[in-house]
């Protein structure tokens, strides 16, 4: 079986493919079918934007569409950046520019606690939707570390592994991450929806 995943980010490609190969289903990117779907997340939720997202791309593709829309709520900053994650500071910032804005807005501030949240939803061409959730609870830590990862993984501190994500393995970090835990819920999902075809 082979999934669109709505999204151009090779790294969430690879943390799909390793939960999702075990099920048998193919990912590819929506670029290797030359879609060029531009969703804007409109969505006031997490879960709102993934669907978007993914019904958007299982209509111009024809094919079970997944995304996932995650971001990063941080308890001082009353749940920002939220679902503005990947949008934070506006468009001219790239990851390290993200989570640099973010540190500097939360120097002084206490507490450093916050969460990763991923929602996937999958869209298949006869109108069924799976759906699932993950979160991984931190601290936003007061200097990036580690090199691995992407996005806002070299400032998020996992206090019980003395790690941020970003110097984790892709391994350490799909056993915890909010991605890992909201694919393997899918997977599950997944698992009784094929059962039943």
């Amino acid at each position: 079986m082979k999934f669109v995943l709505a999204s151009q980010n090779k790294g969430k490609l690879k943390e799909m493919q390793a939960v999702l190969s075990q099920l048998g289903v193919e990912v590819i990117l929506q670029s290797e079918l030359g879609i060029k779907v531009d969703v804007e997340e409109t969505g006031a939720t997490f879960a709102e934007n993934a669907l978007l997202k993914a019904e958007a791309v299982c209509k111009e593709s024809g094919l079970p569409a997944i995304a996932d829309d995650s971001g990063l709520c941080v308890d001082a900053l009353n749940g920002a950046p939220g679902v503005y994650t990947a949008r934070y500071g506006g468009g001219g910032l790239d990851d390290e520019g993200r989570y640099r804005l973010l540190l500097r807005n939360m120097q002084g501030q206490s507490p450093r606690t916050c969460h990763f949240i991923s929602s996937i939803a999958c869209a298949f061409p006869d109108g069924t939707v799976l759906t699932a959730e993950g979160q991984c609870d931190g601290t936003v830590a007061y200097a990036p570390m580690g090199t691995d990862g992407f996005g806002y993984d070299p400032v998020f501190f996992v206090p019980h592994l003395k790690k941020t994500f970003a110097q984790l393995s892709a391994e350490e970090k799909n056993a915890i991450s909010h991605r890992g835990k909201a694919l393997r819920a899918f997977a599950e999902v997944l698992q009784k929806y094929l059962a039943k075809k």
